[in-house]
């Protein structure tokens, strides 16, 4: 039985793909057979055939090392680089669920751990026409428990304590906070740390300077983070 895991952030550019590489490099380097997958990728850039290039999938495999091929990782990939669903009213091809759902179970019979990062922040409205589909519906339908990315800079205080109190709220399970940008030693960034822990009561899971290459985290502490798969 296969395990899975939510990366989420709290915003844009706080290094989620890039702390997601992190994760399955460990997972892969740890011996697993591990996937990553997306439901909705936008800003990205086309080949010469014109065919869109998945970037965020494509940094992961790279990263990590992954033999999963790049078609298996996200079912949505638009160019221009906005919401999804903006980006699909723009591009056509509009998320559908049940897409989602039929992707990610299809990684299950070959992988042991499927680590699911979402589309900028917790509240993402992925498809907005007819049919209303915001990220944490597809949280839901997919079973998944999460560990928030976030910046440890300025702002860390407000943002993590919003997303967190957001997701209570919503009844979206979080396991605790992963610090992307920390510098040893900043006492702004040790008492944001601090802070955070106090306001949101949640573990903080790693702490990762930029440029790191291996992920600060003990390997089973990473695994005890994912939960089964549910059955379809």
């Amino acid at each position: 039985m296969s395990k899975s895991l939510f990366i989420t952030g709290t915003g844009t550019e706080v290094g989620k793909t890039y702390v997601t590489g992190l994760i399955l490099k460990k997972l892969r380097e740890g011996g697993a057979h591990p996937a990553y997958y997306k439901a909705a990728m936008s800003g990205n850039r086309r080949r010469p055939d014109g065919t869109l290039i998945p970037g965020d999938a494509l940094q992961v495999q790279q990263m990590a090392g992954l033999s999963q091929p790049l078609e298996a990782m996200c079912p949505y990939v638009y160019e221009h680089a906005y919401s999804p669903h903006l980006a699909a009213r723009l591009e056509g091809n509009p998320v559908e669920l049940d897409t989602v759902i039929a992707g990610f179970q299809a990684l299950s019979p070959a992988h042991d751990f499927i680590t699911v990062e979402g589309s900028g922040g917790i509240l993402c409205p992925i498809r907005m026409d007819g049919t209303r589909l915001w990220l944490e519906d597809i949280i839901r339908a997919l079973g998944l428990s999460a560990v928030l990315v976030a910046d440890a800079g300025l702002g860390a205080i407000n943002s993590v304590a919003l997303t967190a109190e957001y997701m209570r709220a919503h009844n979206l399970p979080l396991k605790g906070v992963i610090f992307n940008h920390c510098h040893p030693g900043h006492e702004m960034e040790e008492d944001n740390i601090a802070m955070c822990e106090r306001v949101t009561g949640l573990p903080t899971l790693a702490k990762i300077q930029t440029g790191d290459t291996e992920l600060p985290m003990d390997l089973d502490a990473l695994t005890a983070l994912y939960d089964e798969v549910k059955e379809p």
